[in-house]
């Protein structure tokens, strides 16, 4: 019986530990998703790592040549070095499932391939989207070719709204070889460099990755796939290897049909290079004045033989076989993996740290460049140059040109922290110009930076304009209202946005009703913190309302703002009939007992809200009363704070009472409530019965030492609590 060579050569990589293997027990929720090359492709849940996972079956010939398989399983390993980019596919490992196949655990794309989220989401998409998504499959494209790794059929998947390139060589060598001897051809022709019909043996290389590039640029242009009513598809092939090509659409920008002009040219030698197509990119993307650019006329024809044809959205869009003895197949895969000196890559990592202390951030961008290219490099490297921390005056205004011109030219950076660093309104502006031209941060801390109005006017305006930012800290920055009001107008044409941190800016009332406002509208944000801001009756009551409208944030913080009777019982009011609002803080107001009650019932009916916060706010023994009972109904309620309320030895026995019931509570904070004696007696019977609580602060109780001994007599024999603090 021959060998099953593909089997035996994975389990040596594996037992070698080339390739990580992950027990297939670990998968859970199995839901088929697709077909794959060899089999059906599926979708699972990852017990051990909160992952979202898909499994592509790697079954095979067993009598596949072996230099293939021998070849595929090196490419594995490049892989698992280099998956790390945001812009490819994560390849996690390999199982081996129940029945006896190996499968690839790869990271899973939650909204599937380019076409299907071009034909879900084309409408309303505007050219700066395109553009980005053009950009970040360019940044992926170079990583693997920088890596050596030719991709040979580009295949795009979005994940979050982010592209990602998948399946880069891993299974198109076997599975074409692995193909029956009558077919000649696997694979989708309109993506192929049409060397590959003319030239016998023709070895696909990077400039053929780029051909398939410049397709999808015009793919992503059009918002449909190319030729979609051209049969039969030998036909095809014949016309594309002749010149054939899609018409450039209306409205494209002419820089950008130059570009995939050049890309799909029939010569790969005048086909550019992946650098210099991120470079044009870069270039369409940062003027300024993209609305501005000359569209196509209607009546204007490419100059390349092009193919007129019907939109059809729906059209097939399945890959297919062609036979035919005037197409060849390509050669095997060349994956040349070249291998640096580590100690060259020690002496980059010094470099870039010292320029940065020299504020040099122009030259630690080219430094990160280069070390990325390494095959060398690790995911602290990745993390490094993705990330830039230049807290506490570690920029400082007097750096902050060279650093905008990094952050405009940089094509990783996705998070950057300048905390502290005086940038007031001057540099602010100049912050703001860069984001409008950047786009790939995602997260930005500007906190304490004395932007004043001003500055909270200029960011707001760049809000407007940038669509990659999804988290913004502008912490004590004292906007005051119209720098709040400027923000809020912003949250209208924002849509990227989901994290804003607002708290200690003196909006006032009116800064509060304007983000109020435009939360009824709002549909990305999912957290807000408004903390300290003086919010007083009216801001209270205008959010409110928003809560009763918005569908979409999950946390807000409105503590120390001055809240009392109307507008906490409004907020109550809300929490019935909000069902999204997950985390509450309403601690240091003036809520008081009928607030307390009001909440106590909403807290029957609401159920979403995991985390509530009610820290002195003067609630007394009665509210610590009917807020027990309402854990007593409540089933979704982990984390409770009522410290600092007075709740007295009522309130101690009533939550007590309550603990035996409640099911769900994990964390309670009631510090500083005057329980005494009779209120630790109940908390330490109540200790004995509760298999759900994991953490209680009882600090600053007036408990005496046999009180605290006999809650921690109950601590040792609770087997879920890990934390109980009894101090003072």
């Amino acid at each position: 019986m021959a060998a099953d060579i593909p089997k035996v050569w994975l389990e040596k990589a594996i037992s070698d530990g080339h390739i990580n293997y992950i027990e297939y027990n670990k998968f859970t929720n199995r839901i088929e998703i697709g077909t794959g090359g060899f089999g059906k492709v599926f979708k699972y849940e990852w017990k051990d790592s909160s992952l979202t996972v898909a499994l592509k079956s790697l079954r095979v010939d067993k009598n596949i040549d072996e230099k293939i398989i021998r070849d595929f399983i090196n490419e594995l390993k490049l892989i698992l070095r280099v998956c790390n980019h945001p812009n490819v596919i994560e390849f996690f490992g390999i199982t081996k499932d129940s029945n006896g196949y190996y499968n690839m655990v790869l990271q899973y794309a939650n909204e599937g391939t380019l076409r299907e989220y071009l034909k879900k989401n084309f409408i309303k998409l505007q050219w700066f989207d395109k553009l980005f998504i053009a950009k970040e499959i360019s940044l992926g494209l170079l990583f693997l070719h920088d890596n050596n790794i030719i991709h040979r059929d580009l295949n795009i998947l979005i994940h979050q709204r982010q592209p990602k390139i998948a399946d880069f060589g891993l299974s198109k060598q076997i599975n074409e070889i692995s193909m029956t001897s009558s077919s000649n051809f696997h694979g989708m022709p309109e993506y192929i460099d049409p060397k590959c019909f003319t030239v016998l043996n023709h070895k696909r290389d990077k400039k053929s990755d780029v051909y398939s590039f410049g397709v999808i640029l015009w793919e992503i242009s059009s918002g449909r796939s190319p030729f979609q009513n051209f049969e039969p598809k030998i036909a095809l092939c014949v016309h594309i290897s002749q010149g054939i090509r899609e018409s450039p659409i209306e409205g494209t920008p002419s820089q950008y049909i130059d570009l995939y002009k050049k890309c799909w040219n029939n010569d790969p030698t005048n086909r550019p290079e992946t650098k210099l197509i991120l470079n044009i990119l870069n270039q369409i993307i940062h003027n300024e004045n993209l609305s501005q650019h000359h569209p196509i006329e209607t009546s204007s024809r490419s100059n390349e033989i092009s193919l007129n044809h019907q939109d059809n959205m729906g059209a097939p869009t399945n890959s297919f076989e062609i036979t035919s003895s005037s197409l060849y197949l390509p050669d095997t895969l060349n994956s040349n993996i070249s291998s640096q000196d580590n100690s060259i890559l020690i002496n980059m990592r010094k470099e870039v740290r010292e320029c940065f202390k020299q504020h040099k951030f122009l030259k630690a961008l080219d430094l990160f460049e280069e070390i990325l290219k390494n095959s060398q490099h690790s995911s602290e490297d990745q993390k490094s140059a993705t990330s830039w921390n230049f807290s506490n005056n570690k920029c400082g205004l007097e750096n902050l040109t060279e650093l905008t011109e990094a952050i405009c030219k940089n094509t990783r950076l996705t998070s950057l922290n300048l905390v502290k660093n005086n940038l007031g309104s001057e540099g602010c502006k100049v912050l703001a110009d860069a984001l409008c031209k950047n786009t790939t941060l995602k997260d930005l801390n500007l906190e304490k930076n004395i932007l004043g109005p001003e500055g909270g006017k200029v960011l707001a305006n760049a809000l407007c304009r940038n669509n990659t930012l999804t988290s913004l800290n502008l912490y004590d920055n004292n906007l005051g209202s119209e720098g709040g009001k400027a923000l809020a107008d912003a949250l209208r044409m924002n849509t990227s946005l989901t994290f804003l941190n607002l708290q200690y800016n003196n909006l006032g009332s009116e800064g509060g009703k304007a983000l109020a406002d435009v939360l009824c509208k709002n549909s990305t944000l999912t957290s807000l913190n408004l903390k300290s801001n003086n919010l007083g009756s009216e801001g209270g009551k205008a959010l409110a309302e928003a809560l009763c409208k918005n569908t979409t944030l999950t946390s807000l913080d409105i503590s120390w703002n001055k809240l009392e009777l109307e507008e906490g019982k409004a907020l109550a009011n809300a929490l019935c009939k909000n069902n999204t609002l997950i985390s509450l803080d309403l601690g240091w107001n003036f809520l008081e007992l009928e607030v307390g009650k009001a909440l106590a019932n909403a807290l029957c009916k609401n159920s979403t809200l995991i985390s509530l916060n009610l820290c002195n706010n003067k609630l007394g023994s009665e509210g610590g009363k009917v807020l027990a009972a309402a854990l007593c109904k409540n089933t979704t309620l982990t984390s409770l704070n009522l410290a600092w309320n007075n709740l007295k030895p009522e309130g101690a026995q009533a939550l007590a009472d309550a603990l035996c019931m409640n099911t769900t509570l994990k964390f309670l904070n009631i510090e500083s409530n005057n329980f005494g004696p009779e209120g630790a007696n109940a908390f330490a019977d109540v200790l004995y019965k509760n298999t759900t609580l994991n953490s209680l602060r009882l600090l600053d109780n007036n408990f005496g030492s046999a009180e605290k001994k006999a809650l921690a007599d109950a601590l040792c024999k609770n087997p879920m609590l890990k934390k109980l603090d009894i101090r003072y």
